[in-house]
């Protein structure tokens, strides 16, 4: 890190700012889906509506951890943008298994419903409500097809997330090295 961007915002870099994160944006969609996917499709004595619950949770919480622990620990920004990547694979197989389960088709990236969830990634202000319709109003085998079409897109991102980390880690260092540089350079100056 140079001395330019040390001094405009000191030791501690900006961080937070996930809510502008696309990974983000895309894996609280992914959440509120599956929260009510699971209502509709799953009993909710089923330990797997839990479980699927939970780790799409997983998936939009870890995601904020890490980017409000990324000014003081890249490493731990790093530990859990891959926990919620991890998460976010979980759920992709339980609801592969439901479709397996209920002998209903998991459709190909070729299918046109899934090319059409697709290009909905690309609006402004996308949230929940721009696929309420294909998990509320849709049968089971549309809903899961559509939520899983979501999960691949938030893997997506967050591999690409990672991978830019990585180069940053790579290309900056992390904190401690970062405190060690300042320190070392106050030395200098005294």
């Amino acid at each position: 890190m140079n001395e330019k961007n040390e001094k405009s915002h000191g030791l501690i870099p900006p961080h937070g700012g996930y809510r502008n994160l696309k990974s983000y944006q895309t894996a609280e969609i992914v959440y509120d889906a599956t929260a009510v996917f699971c209502d509709r499709c799953i009993s909710r004595r089923s330990r797997t509506h839990d479980q699927m619950v939970q780790a799409a949770r997983s998936g939009k919480q870890n995601i904020a951890e890490g980017s409000m622990a990324s000014g003081t620990s890249r490493k731990t920004e790093l530990k859990l943008i891959g926990v919620a990547r991890a998460s976010l694979e979980e759920l992709l197989l339980d609801y592969e298994d439901f479709l397996r389960q209920q002998d209903l088709p998991l459709w190909g990236k070729d299918h046109p419903e899934v090319q059409a969830i697709r290009k909905m990634a690309w609006k402004e202000n996308r949230s929940y409500g721009t696929y309420k319709t294909y998990v509320e109003a849709s049968p089971p085998e549309v809903a899961a097809n559509a939520i899983i079409c979501l999960i691949h897109q938030a893997n997506y991102l967050l591999d690409q997330q990672l991978r830019q980390l990585e180069k940053q880690f790579l290309d900056e260092g992390g904190f401690t090295e970062r405190l060690y540089q300042a320190r070392t350079q106050a030395r200098r100056t005294k």
